[in-house]
Order: structure tokens, then sequence, then C-alpha cells
């Protein structure tokens, strides 16, 4: 059983919120609602002792909880059907359901007051009897928020402890041995750190210097071939909509041509079956270039399989001595391999219990560190583990609980959620952020904006070990992230038994039928064809979100469609993207309540009375069509944040009767985050008046109308005043057309640390006006960005500038050293066909970690490769970074 304070203090909260955001809506009903708010807050207080209950198997407690959130469901439901009630009563006076709207709702909080009273009297009775019983000495402590995770960190390469043999093992199977393709696997139970292990053999030095084109894939139970083989082509090439289009044989064939000439490194992470095997073989040329596949498997005989001629070539991952398995437990809680006297019995003591499990040691230690000082905390744990054995995998699933169960409340919700995505799926992480802000799991803190503190909640799940990163960004940030297999079906399960939401699958869409989606508030759908869903279930009236997450986009008709509004009249997020629409559905609109949509259509026109979406958050846009024009005014929608878009988009420009729609004449608050991507049309002075806490830009089109704003104004005298703008990405349509100069550094924004140039021709002479900029820390100088054959970079500049990417910019001499890039991390070249070398200066930089090269020549190869030399001897002395180069195509 899942922990079911959770859900329920979601729901207070869920409803505390539709209270406060809509109370112009519900005002007729003041006194109705006043007594709903008092009954609330007398059952939160009643409430607020849950999380530490430990007696949670009471069949009395169970029952009291279910009482509960049926309750509070009954008071949400009947809250959202006034509003949308009330809305259409507003926007079509003398709408006939408007008293019997009022009447109904009256009675249906009656009866929800009356309902919590008599819950409030029972849990008050068990609060009495102590059904529930503790630790009240360090309750206190539960629900503190971890502490941030830059404090705590400790690198995954240093969580492989006792694995060190096994990682120079594996490292000389792949860079030595024959010229011939080689299979090696990693075999080992679920929890033992294969994907990790693997991990850092990828990230070796010498394996990035032996393979120039290397990729890392996950591939699990459920994946889906032609996908896999297309993330592999997309490491080391474009992916055009031809490629995009082949099927799995012809696919499979061009991956192996692409993969011909080249020294390759191929890591299939999570392989089940021997046939998996045998479905991805053919894609992988035997060409003599020492090229390898490694494999992780919990199946000992899929490694044989593989490779029956040679057992040395696969490496059985076994549980850590105690000695390791105390060593870990000492790093992951004190970030050093020791601990203060009167902890040492329980390390040792807890460690014994783990039987060399990492995951289970990782678990525990997490639990362990949100309290590393109190003993009383460390003895519960170990009690909770008398009858523990990690060997068992029905064990590993109580302790992956017992850890779930020690979560604060909003990490428990919002980590249940990932459950909703697709096994194989890397959850963009900025979509992530949205959804979770849509659904109402996160709450503000203080100032802070709520998506900041959704991404603290993030790390915080990284920092548990319950969420592994999957890539970052340029600047170091969670660019995607994903879940391990064990803990998804954890988290999936316990989602489904509380009701949290429900994934329809081939195995279950057989019986939903009409009716069947009634009792449900989240649907998703992953692995089936949507309109067949649609076609046969058509009910789901108390559904709030539906996603939609499968393999390949696929068109549906507009007829079903209009079977999701129909039915789902309360929905708060819709996620629809890989569904092709024609046009924008107008059923839509009724959709009031909507705060997220994610939708892909073709004809790149939303119309006017998309603006009656007046409670939209996040608007996520995928059109084939060359532009988007948005009609709607964007500018009467309050709660509006997000504009992401795949075209260049346009839109009305504010005005008086947009600003003038709040409440007794109140300006709407001024929350725009993200606009991106827009045209240069829709940048006028009154789009950035109405966007002071603007984060994200993004401009495409014929950048010179920029310079025509407000009859000659200054684009950038409006954008300094952007005090918030931290990404700019400045994208130029016109070939015709450049950009000639830069304004000087105090007319950019102040807190810019992302910018992105595109098709500029700026001169090389004005990367002195970027040089200068403090807070700068990502440069990427995409294709004809600058033109001209030399960059010599001027001293003091690029003080914080931690990534460089330069595309086909026509460079041919560039000169630099250490002085000019003092903290890069990272440069990345692309396109640049004409430059002779790489600046044997930037050896100096002692931050450089990496140097990627696609689509370079031998000669920049070849002084990348000896900078590569230079930094492997300096770190033999221990006094530098090794730089990790890899070189696309590779050119030997």
């Amino acid at each position: 059983m899942a922990v079911p304070d959770a859900a329920v203090s979601f729901l207070l909260e869920n409803v505390g919120q539709l209270l406060s955001y809509n109370r112009h809506l519900i005002a007729d009903v003041k006194e109705n609602i006043e007594k709903l708010e008092a009954d609330l807050k007398v059952l939160k207080i009643l409430m607020v002792d849950f999380s530490n209950y430990t007696d949670n198997d009471s069949e009395l407690l169970k029952q009291t909880m279910k009482d509960i959130k049926s309750t509070l469901w009954k008071a949400e439901d009947a809250i959202d059907n006034y509003i949308v009630q009330a809305d259409l009563r507003t926007s079509r006076p003398g709408f006939s359901g408007a008293c019997h709207g009022v009447t109904d709702f009256a009675v249906v909080l009656g009866e929800v007051g009356r309902e919590i009273e008599v819950i409030c009297k029972k849990v008050e009775e068990l609060r009495a009897q102590r059904v529930w019983s503790g630790f009240e000495a360090i309750s206190s402590n539960f629900n503190k928020t971890a502490e941030s995770s830059e404090a705590h960190k400790v690198e995954e390469e240093q969580l492989i402890i006792g694995f060190d043999g096994a990682a120079e093992y594996l490292v000389d199977c792949l860079v030595k041995g024959p010229k011939q393709l080689e299979v090696i696997s990693i075999v080992g139970m679920c929890g033992l750190g294969k994907t990790t292990l693997a991990k850092r053999v990828f990230k070796d030095p010498h394996v990035t210097y032996e393979f120039m084109d290397k990729v890392f894939i996950y591939v699990s139970r459920d994946y889906d071939k032609k996908k896999v083989m297309l993330e592999i082509l997309a490491s080391f090439a474009e992916i055009n909509d031809e490629v995009s289009n082949l099927d799995e044989e012809r696919l499979e064939n061009y991956l192996r041509q692409q993969l011909e000439g080249r020294t390759y490194l191929v890591i299939l992470d999570d392989v089940w079956e021997k046939n998996d095997w045998d479905r991805f073989k053919f894609a992988f040329p035997n060409n003599n270039k020492r090229c390898r596949v490694l494999m992780t498997t919990r199946n000992a005989e899929v490694a044989m399989y593989a490779h029956p001629n040679n057992p040395n070539y696969w490496y059985k991952l076994d549980f850590l001595s105690l000695d390791h398995s105390q060593e870990l437990l000492r790093l992951k809680i004190f970030q050093k391999n020791e601990c203060p006297p009167k902890f040492a019995e329980y390390v040792m003591k807890i460690a014994s219990k783990c039987y060399g499990l990492p995951l289970a040691l990782v678990l525990n230690a997490e639990m362990l560190m949100n309290h590393p000082e109190n003993i009383d905390w460390w003895r519960e744990v170990f009690n909770n583990l008398s009858d523990y054995k990690a060997r068992d995998i029905t064990q590993v699933t109580k302790l992956i609980y017992f850890s779930y169960k020690q979560l604060p409340n909003h990490l428990k919700r919002c980590f249940l959620y990932l459950g909703l995505f697709r096994k194989d799926f890397e959850i963009p992480v900025w979509k992530l952020v949205r959804l979770w802000i849509s659904e109402g799991l996160i709450q503000q803190e203080g100032n802070l904006d709520m998506e900041v503190v959704a991404e603290k909640y993030l790390e915080e799940l990284v920092f548990r070990s319950l969420v592994m990163v999957g890539r970052r960004r340029s600047n170091g940030k969670m660019k995607t992230c994903l879940l391990h297999g064990t803990l998804r079906g954890f988290c999936h399960r316990e989602a489904v038994e509380e009701n949290f939401f429900q994934e329809i699958t081939m195995d279950n869409l057989s019986s939903f039928g009409l009716g069947n989606l009634d009792q449900y508030r989240r649907l998703c759908i992953n692995d089936v064809n949507v309109s067949h869903f649609l076609s046969v279930a058509t009910a789901g009236k108390c559904v709030r979100s539906f996603l939609t997450c499968p393999r390949e986009d696929m068109a549906v008709e507009l007829k079903l469609v209009r079977s999701i509004s129909k039915a789902s009249k309360l929905l708060r997020v819709l996620e629809v993207q890989s569904l092709i629409f024609p046009r924008f559905p107008p059923e839509f609109y009724g959709l009031v309540l909507l705060k997220y949509i994610s939708i892909n259509f073709r004809n790149g026109i939303i119309p006017q009375a998309f603006s009656k979406l007046w409670n939209l958050q996040t608007l996520i846009v995928k059109t084939s069509s060359p532009t988007l024009e948005i009609q709607a005014d964007i500018w009467k929608m309050p709660h509006f944040r997000h504009l992401h878009t795949n075209r260049a988009t346009s839109f009305p420009c504010p005005n008086a009767n947009s600003q003038l729609e709040g409440k007794e004449g109140a300006l709407w608050p001024k929350n725009v985050q993200t606009l991106c991507t827009i045209s240069p049309e829709s940048c006028k002075r009154e789009v950035f008046n109405q966007t002071p806490k603007l984060k994200k830009l993004g401009i495409y089109g014929s950048l010179s109308k920029l310079f025509e704003l407000d009859g000659g104004a200054s684009f950038f005298a409006c954008l300094n005043k952007l005090e918030s703008l931290e990404n700019l990405k400045l994208l130029n349509s016109d070939m015709n057309s450049r950009l000639y100069i830069l304004p000087l550094k105090k007319s950019f924004p102040p807190q810019l640390t992302r910018l992105t140039l595109l098709n500029t021709r700026l001169d090389w002479i004005e990367m002195s006006v970027l040089g200068e900029l403090d807070t700068l820390e990502v440069l990427k100088l995409k294709e004809f960005s600058f033109q001209g054959n030399m960059w010599e970079a001027e001293k003091g500049g690029f003080k914080h500038l931690k990534h460089l990417y330069i595309g086909s910019t026509g460079l041919v001499v560039w000169k630099a050293s250490g002085d000019h890039f003092p903290q890069l991390k990272s440069l990345e070249l692309n396109g640049c066909e004409e430059l002779q070398e790489l600046p044997y200066g930037l050896a100096d930089i002692p931050t450089l970690q990496s140097v990627v090269l696609h689509h370079t020549n031998s000669s920049v190869a070849s002084s990348a490769r000896k900078l590569l030399k230079l930094k492997l001897l300096q770190a033999n002395k221990g006094d530098r970074n090794i730089i990790k180069l890899s070189v696309f195509p590779p050119d030997h």
C-alpha cells in the first residue's frame, strides 16, 4: 500500500488552489465556499502528523484515508463543474443552467461539509486510540526538505566502490584485443550497478580516445527497434525526414552502411532476451577497425549467446564485500570514507543487511543522510531492515517502498508522476517542470518562481537516487531524466493503486469501454493506438489529465478528438503532441480549466477563440506549417507563462483592452517567462513592457526588421530592460541581410547567461562585445553567425564562459590562449572545414574537459589529439583534467 498522506495532502492543497484562483467565478456561493474552507482547515490540522504514522496497514486507517480522498474528490469535482458552468454563464448571458448550477453546487457542498465533519471526528478518535505509533522524538525531522544536492554531491563514478577492477577489465576489453567486432557483456541482477559501471567505462578517457563514434542507448524490456537504431544514427549523423520514414529493414541497412567506415562503440543498456541481440546484430558491421558492442543484461544466457566462443568477453558483476559496502555507505552519507565512532556499529549492521547490493546501500544511505546525527533515526532504519535480504527482488521492492515512505509529501507525488512516462523514454526536464506545475504538484515557496522550485524538487529526487540523469545541458543543468526500470515499476504500481493515474496498455485496452473511465483522474496512453482507444472508450467525466506518449506521431480524425472534450470537460492537462490534427480543434475552447496544452496540427493558425482558455499556463505547439499565427489575444490570459513553438510565431500586440481585463480594472499579472520562437514582427515595445519576468526569448525571421522597432528605436534598448532574461536566441532566416554591429555591453540584458546566434554574419571583431558580458556562460555561434577568416581573441574577455560552440563560419585562423577563456569546460566545432587547427593555447585552460569535432578536417583533428596527449601527460602528474575528445566522422 502506498503512503496515503501524499495523496490526501495533494488533494487538500489542490482544493485550496481552486478556491483561491477562481473566487471571481464563485462569488455568488461565497458562504458555501467559506464553510468548505473552514472544514478543510480543520481536516488539514488533523492530517499534519499523518506522515509520521507507521501503522499504515491498519484497516481502519486505510478506510479512513479512502473516505477522505473520496470526499475531497467530490469537493473538487463540485468546484470544477461549477467553475465551468459559471464561465459558460459569463460568456453566454442568459444561459439557462446557471441557477440550476448554483442550487446543485450548494447541495453538493453541503453534503461534502457534513462528510468532512464525520471524517474529522473519526480522525480524532483514531488519534485518541493511537492506532498509529511512531517516533515522536524524531517526527519533526521527517518532512524536512533534503539539503541542497550540491552540498552533498558525490559523483556517480565515485559510487563504483569495489568495482575498480571491473572497470579496468572492461576498458581493456574495449581498447585492446582483435580488430574484429567483439561483443562484451556486463551481467548481474537488478540493482548491482550495471548501468553505472557501463557509464563509467563509456566516459573513460582511453575509451573516448579510441572510439571516435560512441553512443549509449537504453534498450529496456519493451524497446522499439526502429527508435533504437535512429538514436544510434543521431549520435553521429543528422536525421532527416527521409531517414526517419524508412522501414525497419531499410533503416537497418542504412545504419550498417553508416557504421561500415567507422571505429564505433555502441552500449546497449538493459538487454533482456537472446532474440533481442538477434534483432540488432546485423546492424553492426565487422569492419576490422576494432569496433565493439557493450551490453548490460540481467540474463547470463544473453551474454553467452552474443559471444558463445569466448566467455572471457562477459563480466559477471558480483555483490560487494562487507568492507566495500561500509565504504559506500560512509562515502554517500558523510562524503568521505569515515564516520563518527557512535555510528560505526550501525554502518556495519546496515551494510551487512544489504548483502552487498549497491542499490540497497544507496537507498539506505539516502534515508540516513537526511538525519546523519540522529542515532534514533539510524536505529529505526536498521530495525526496518531486520528481516531484509537484498538478493531477493521482492525485498528490494520493500526497500524502495521504505525509501519512498520517507520522502516529503511534495516529493512523493512528483515521484509517482514519473510513472506516467513510457519505460524507455528520456523525459525532457523543461516539459516535466511545466507538467508538474500545471498538475498542481508544485507549491509556491516564498518569492521563488515555481519553475525554480520544480527543478529543485527534481534535483532532490536525483540526489536521493530515485531518478537518473539522462543528459545534461552545456551549462551543466539537467536536460533529460529517466527512471531505473525497477523504480519505474514500483512507482507505476503505487500510483495505480492510489488511483493517481491509469495507464492504458495493450493488455488492459479491452477492459475500457463506455463508462469504465469515470473513476480516473489521469490517463496516459503510451503503447496503444490512440485512435482505437478513443473509438472504444469515450467516457471519463472526472479525468483531469490526458497524456499520450506513443513511439511515433499519428494522424487522428477530428471526430475522435471531439470525444476527449465531450467526455472530459474538467481537463487541466492535455499532452497530445504525438497526435497530428488538421487544425486546432475548436471543441477544446470549452475546456476552460486547461492549464497545459501540447498539440500538433497542420494549418498553422490559432483562432481568436483560443483566448477563452483563461486558465492556460503553458502552450506547446508543433506544426508543419512554415509559420504559426496566434490570432487570439494571449494577453487576456492572466496565468499564461510559457510559449514553445517550432515555427516563427506572430501574435497580436498588447493593448489597453488586453491590460484591463482583471477584476475591478486591475492589470493582469505579468508572468510570461518563455517566448520561443517568435517572429521579429512580434517584437514590439509593448510586448516587452508586458513581459518583465521573461527568462527565455527566441526570435526567428528576418532580423533586420528588429531594427525597425518603433520607427527606428533600438531593439536592444527594449531587451536591456528585461532584467530576468537568461537565454536569448537570434536566428536570422534572411540570407540577404545581416547584422553589421552589436550594441555596447550595457545594452544587453544584465542576467544573460546563454546566447545563440544563427546567420547574423557579424565580423569577428564584434566578438569583443560578447567577451565583455559578465554573466555569459554558454555561447553558440551557429552557421554563418560570424564571417571572416581570422578570429583573434582579446584578453580579459569571456571570464565566465563554460561552453563554446562554433558552426560553419568560414573561420580559417583562430588565435587564443588559456587567458582568453579561463573557465571554459567544453568546446564544440561543427562544420569548421576551413579551420587550420585549434589554438594550442587551449591546453593551458585548467577547466577544459571536452572537445567535440563534427565535420571539421584532419588537421583540426590532429591538433585536437595533440591537446589530448598533452592533457594525458599533465593528468599523470595530477595537476590537470583529461580532455575527452570526440571526432565525427572519424578521420582514421
